[in-house]
């Protein structure tokens, strides 16, 4: 979402880095800039105005103008003020600190993606080792239950057994009972939703909270809609009192103004987000480290969790024994493409490394990465375990017929065949380092090396 600001934002930095003194006149010009840059990208003119300013107040001073690296100063000064508009480092946790059914209410307009999010949100809790319970209480759009319970069905999370013919609030106090009953301790409310902002959705809303009391009432807003999912935060937070915000489709191609604006305007944290169409792909958000990302700079303790999330430790020995063994071979490569599958996808994951987001720009026309980590599972599938094994038995009739297996090339083969060569003539430098450079390669606490 944030490719066209990060882009423009590297032009700007790259011309102070490239003074050794800055004057106020540079930076003065370089703030115009970053001004164009954040207007463009669809950010609340208001909020601009103050982010600039504050940025201006730090930057002119003289610590930054007497600088050995004034462009760096400069920089470090943007990456601080955009973490503070996003909310700097208060807690953007959900508060489930009370006793159980904690209930969450999710609302939001049509299309935000509540029902989808209702889902995700569940998961990810069952990951945290809650026992959340789905509440279908949109009665009113066609097949949202049905929705809901197909979402129940596909994570093994019990959906309250629902119906369109009653009534929101009975539904939401009768599935609280059934969940105190049960023993589940989370409660998510999936709600009904409009077009735009009316007063008899409000009022219905109302009617829940009065009834469930649910300690979070989060926004779901679409990340696409730019300064309305601005505005349709503020009208929500004017009847319901919102807690937080969930913004969905945070990877998609919008220009990003609603992420830097919604806190600054609506005064509400951002909580979670939503970073792809998997059920897995929603995330907590750390302001921190979204600005580090705009800026280019990447975002590697985020890479880090998701690989600790995504890895086994007792995998991650068991290939670390297996390496000692056996060596590199495709057998253990192919593990680690399918371990590195479960943490996302590669674009997603290449981002989070600081400079390999323009290091992919630069590659445009090129395979997608995650086409190309497809067909090298193709290529290895269509491989003998003997084959995987010991690549070096691979001779030309093999590679034709591991090519034509495998709908590739030859030439796809004779590629995959080189690059895993290099590769474990690393490993095997890594080997002679014994088990430090081997734990080390693993990355210290079960990860992997990527």
């Amino acid at each position: 979402m944030f490719d066209n600001l990060t882009e423009k934002f590297d032009s700007v930095f790259k011309q102070l880095r490239g003074r050794g003194r800055l004057s106020e006149e540079n930076i003065q010009q370089a703030l115009r800039e970053v001004r164009l840059a954040l207007l463009e990208a669809d950010v609340n003119f208001k909020v601009v105005k103050d982010f600039i300013s504050a940025v201006r107040e730090r930057a002119v001073g003289q610590d930054v103008l007497k600088s050995l690296t004034p462009g760096q100063q400069v920089v470090k000064i943007v990456r601080d003020e955009l973490g503070l508009l996003m909310g700097g480092d208060e807690d953007n946790s959900l508060d489930l600190a009370a006793r159980p059914p904690v209930a969450i209410m999710l609302c939001g307009l049509q299309g935000a993606g509540k029902t989808t999010t209702c889902g995700k949100l569940a998961l990810k809790l069952r990951r945290d080792k809650r026992n959340p319970l789905l509440v279908p209480a949109d009665v009113y759009r066609p097949a949202a239950i049905e929705q809901l319970k197909t979402l129940g069905r596909q994570l093994d999370i019990a959906v309250f057994d629902s119906r369109a013919d009653m009534d929101p609030v009975d539904i939401c106090r009768q599935a609280q009972q059934f969940a105190d009953r049960q023993g589940y301790d989370t409660l998510i409310l999936d709600t009904a939703g409009r077009l735009h902002v009316d007063d008899a959705l409000m009022q219905e809303l109302e009617r829940i909270c009065a009834t469930v009391e649910p300690r979070e009432i989060l926004l779901v807003a679409d990340a696409m809609t730019g300064q309305d999912a601005v505005n349709v935060a503020t009208s929500f937070n004017e009847r319901l009192a919102l807690t937080g915000v969930i913004l969905t489709k945070l990877d998609g191609d919008a220009r990003g103004g609603a992420a830097l604006s919604i806190r600054a305007v609506a005064g509400k944290p951002i909580k979670l987000v939503g970073l792809g169409e998997k059920l897995d792909a929603l995330e907590s958000f750390h302001p921190d480290r979204m600005a580090q990302r705009i800026l280019g700079m990447g975002d590697v303790l985020s890479l880090i969790e998701k690989a600790e999330a995504a890895i086994d430790i007792n995998d991650a020995a068991s290939l670390e024994k297996q390496l000692r063994e056996e060596g590199f071979t495709l057998v253990t490569f192919k593990e680690q493409l399918q371990a590195i599958k479960k943490m996302g996808s590669m674009e997603s994951l290449l981002s989070m490394i600081p400079g390999a987001g323009k290091a992919m720009k630069q590659m445009k026309g090129m395979q997608p990465p995650d086409d190309e980590v497809k067909k090298i599972e193709a290529i290895i599938n269509s491989m003998t375990l003997k084959e995987r094994r010991d690549h070096r038995i691979i001779n030309g009739s093999r590679r034709l017929r591991i090519a034509n297996g495998s709908g590739t090339r030859v030439q796809d083969v004779n590629q995959l065949l080189k690059r895993f060569t290099e590769a474990q003539k690393m490993m095997k430098k890594m080997q002679k380092l014994g088990p430090k450079g081997l734990k080390g390669l693993m990355g210290g606490r079960g990860g992997m090396p990527f």
